[in-house]
């Protein structure tokens, strides 16, 4: 294994689920998440201690079923289950690039997972075992943003890497509606919040604030992103204390 020149030494990579869909916007693009594979193997390849969070939003999203008249928290399980999906597809792929991997979900299904112990995944990431961590933080109501502040705090994280769809950055209004929308360098974790940048919800940034855990926003459509961002280069927006 090459010696690491990454700064940024065990870190959670959060993924939507949308972008294992590729242009489908919908159920799961194989390529693409082999594309997506392969950049978390060039971070092993470095050393770093690799952690993923993905959502289900390529086939539930609980807010869609509470809009339809869906009772919330039911919904909100359906969508956890959604993330397990995507979880098992990049697990097969990872493994396919011979990574040593492990899913961990906050509900309990032994057939497909481990559950979610805090103190394994650690062991786990130490081994250098990629871990994907499934079904959200196994209670509705909350996001799959605030459970890759929730792991990367309880897993002593260096940084989130928040892998955006074919969003550079973070921009003070939609980039796709305002040609002339400015994208930011750098924020504060209070900006996201008092300016109210749909980044991650107001939960998601008070847990990484508190926990003094930055974030990186980048393009996840520009391949070698991920890698760049965990070596610290300049890439995206970076949220957090300089």
């Amino acid at each position: 294994m090459a010696e690491t020149t990454a700064k940024y030494q065990r870190v959670v990579l959060k993924l939507s689920g949308e972008a294992l869909a590729g242009a489908a916007g919908f159920g799961l693009d194989l390529a693409k998440v082999e594309t997506i594979a392969s950049q978390v193997k060039t971070l092993s390849d470095l050393g770093v201690e690799v952690s993923v969070v993905v959502g289900g939003g390529n086939f539930w999203r609980g807010v869609k079923g509470e809009s339809q008249g869906m009772d919330r928290a039911t919904s909100d399980y359906m969508g956890m289950l959604a993330t397990v999906m995507n979880c098992m597809a990049l697990q097969e792929r990872l493994e396919r690039l011979g990574l040593d991997t492990r899913l961990m979900t906050a509900i309990d299904m032994r057939e497909v997972g481990e559950p979610y112990i805090r103190r394994k995944a650690m062991h786990h990431l130490k081994s250098k075992r990629v871990v994907i961590f499934g079904a959200g933080s196994g209670n509705p109501y909350f996001s799959t943003d605030t459970t890759a502040a929730l792991r990367a705090a309880e897993i002593g994280a260096d940084a989130i890497l928040m892998a955006k769809q074919g969003t550079d950055g973070v921009y003070d209004s939609d980039p796709n509606e305002n040609p002339d929308a400015i994208r930011y360098e750098q924020l504060d974790y209070m900006e996201l919040i008092q300016k109210r940048l749909k980044v991650m919800d107001a939960t998601a940034t008070t847990l990484c604030m508190d926990n003094r855990i930055p974030l990186i926003v980048f393009d996840l459509d520009v391949y070698g992103n991920i890698e760049r961002a965990v070596k610290g280069e300049k890439v995206g927006t970076f949220v957090g204390r300089a």
